[in-house]
């Protein structure tokens, strides 16, 4: 039943995915609006929630909103699953993704993902390549727009754990905004690389913010405890067996040599 679930909704989610890109590119091309598409994404999200409790009896619980600062902040979190993508867009007002440059290449979602002003990342592209990141992220605050950023630059599966690429550390110095560190565990129920949806209920965390003012190897120190010891945490609260995977394929980057 599990398997016959996850293919009606990846059918019906991925059906409405590209009618929702389709309404986004004639918002854009009427409006020229970047947050009119944004309220598109978030109408999106809103409706594939509605898909995934109803077909998937997935459901989520979102603990500590009350650690959102009121200004500018950039949200580092880990990264399971395509879900994660999903609730920062329905979670924050407009917000700007930190993303893989490869996604911008996507047919359609990647023509609607740059209309909604995201920053691409060449992550074989070395400091020159962080450096027009750190600038891109800069003008997107100053639009007012929180930064969500994955440390990892990947999913990853449920209990493992990869190096944290130097994104993240490059906007904390630069840029003199409090990082919010993000806990979940969404890949026991919705795993990466996979079509199969497992019932249950994610749990996602927003912990205090870091605040600027850390050497950057503390800030790093303290983000990857703070990040992977709440998620490991919300794996065990969840009382559901990691899905055995393999490690996650290595991105080799000049940022990692």
């Amino acid at each position: 039943m599990t398997a016959i679930r996850s293919l009606l909704f990846n059918v019906v989610f991925f059906g409405w995915t590209a009618v929702a890109s389709f309404f986004a590119f004639l918002t854009f091309l009427l409006s020229r609006s970047s947050y009119l598409v944004h309220r598109v994404a978030r109408i999106w999200s809103g409706v594939g929630f509605v898909f995934l409790r109803g077909i998937c009896g997935i459901e989520y619980r979102i603990r500590g909103l009350e650690n959102l600062p009121d200004g500018p902040c950039i949200l580092a979190a880990k990264h399971q699953s395509a879900w994660d993508t999903m609730i920062f867009a329905h979670l924050v007002e407009n917000p700007c993704f930190v993303l893989k440059r490869e996604l911008l290449q996507v047919p359609l979602f990647g023509w609607a993902l740059k209309q909604a002003g995201m920053v691409g990342v060449d992550r074989a592209g070395g400091a020159s390549a962080l450096k027009r990141m750190v600038a891109e992220v800069r003008r997107r605050l100053a639009e007012g727009r929180p930064i969500v950023i994955f440390p990892e630059g990947t999913r990853v599966a449920p209990g493992v754990q990869r190096p944290y690429l130097p994104g993240v550390a490059a906007l904390y110095t630069s840029l003199g905004v409090p990082v919010v560190p993000v806990g979940l565990n969404s890949g026991l129920f919705w795993r990466r690389r996979s079509f199969m949806k497992t019932p249950g209920c994610i749990l996602l965390e927003l912990l205090p913010p870091i605040e600027p003012g850390l050497r950057r190897r503390e800030f790093m120190k303290r983000l990857e405890e703070q990040v992977e010891g709440t998620s490991n945490r919300l794996i065990a609260e969840a009382g559901v067996e990691p899905p055995a995977a393999a490690e996650p394929r290595e991105l080799k980057t000049n940022q990692e040599r």
